[in-house]
């Protein structure tokens, strides 16, 4: 399919969920630990899954696990748009769905039991990372198009891992949801439908480059989002917090909600700092050791991470004054 026509066939489903979002008043709520003020629609992010449907149709032979995989983690996400769920049955979806992708790339053939326990709890760490950072407009499409950029270079000129048009169908969905969320005051939000549903799609693109190279290094396209999720996980912990609550202690919120920098904005550097790490990970790759470059990308990245403490102490202190 013409990724014009793809991208004019998005656009349309988009406009037609709307219509369905209104009717059934699917809306996001701000509360006192959002980032945004109005009442907008939720689960634009299902434009992720409609474009799957879209490459699955045309792919039926060779696709269909990953399609069951990204569906069932799409129909459990947007009935915790609707009506909130618990954790326990979201993480066993999430749990089957990583099953069928691990299946599909042979993952439990060729790797021994440790690591296929170590993948679970990467993967599925990795997805509700992505959903825990989606929470200002534009955050999630544009780092969307950083990671999905980066591997469709490598793809293109690196290792050839996989059809190049699973890769931009991810790509033009994000462009067409951020048509409608990158704005000062968003159509849509993407809902946990969305942010977990691309993540999902992420996750098998990265797990399936790092069997074909044989290299955890790919982990790195990820390595914002990682660290921001990670460290504010330990933060939270620290401070004997419910780390499944909604808070606003990620470093994009602290930037957003206490310094008042345009939302826009910060997405914008999250996705640009990202591009740039993967950018330096290819350049790197085969070159240095793959400790040698994860040290070079996590510890620069921690050390920014911890500027956060600084900005909340300087804000509480002029606060109080």
């Amino acid at each position: 399919m013409e990724f014009t026509l793809l991208g004019l066939i998005l656009m349309i489903l988009m406009l037609l969920y709307f219509r369905v979002a209104d009717r059934y008043n699917i809306i996001d709520k701000p509360n006192l630990r959002s980032s945004h003020t109005e009442i907008t629609l939720r689960g634009g992010g299902i434009i992720f899954w409609f474009a799957s449907l879209i490459y699955f149709v045309q792919h039926l032979q060779n696709n269909y696990l990953f399609f069951t995989g990204i569906t069932l983690v799409s129909l459990i996400s947007f009935w915790d748009d609707i009506q909130s769920l618990s954790n326990k049955i979201r993480i066993s979806v999430h749990f089957l769905a990583i099953s069928l992708i691990f299946f599909d790339l042979g993952i439990f053939q060729v790797l021994p039991v440790w690591q296929i326990i170590t993948a679970y709890i990467l993967a599925i760490g990795l997805i509700n990372a992505y959903n825990f950072m989606d929470g200002i407009n534009g955050i999630t499409g544009l780092y969307t198009l950083s990671v999905m950029g980066a591997l469709l270079f490598v793809n293109t000129k690196i290792q050839l891992f996989i059809d190049g048009s699973f890769i931009k169908y991810a790509m033009i969905a994000s462009l067409v949801f951020l048509f409608f969320n990158y704005r000062k005051r968003a159509k849509c939000f993407a809902g946990d439908v969305g942010s977990i549903a691309i993540a999902f799609w992420i996750i098998y693109l990265v797990l399936k480059l790092i069997l074909n190279t044989n290299s955890l290094i790919w982990l790195l396209f990820l390595a914002v989002y990682g660290i921001d999720a990670v460290c504010t996980i330990l933060h939270r912990l620290y401070l004997k917090q419910n780390i499944f609550e909604a808070h606003r202690l990620h470093l994009y919120q602290v930037l957003s909600n206490e310094y008042k920098i345009q939302h826009r904005l910060v997405s914008f550097y999250y996705a640009i700092v990202q591009s740039g790490i993967s950018f330096l990970v290819i350049s790197l790759y085969q070159k240095v050791e793959d400790v040698t470059l994860f040290a070079i990308v996590i510890v620069p990245l921690v050390i920014i991470y911890s500027s956060k403490f600084y900005l909340l102490n300087k804000y509480n202190m002029k606060a109080s004054a």
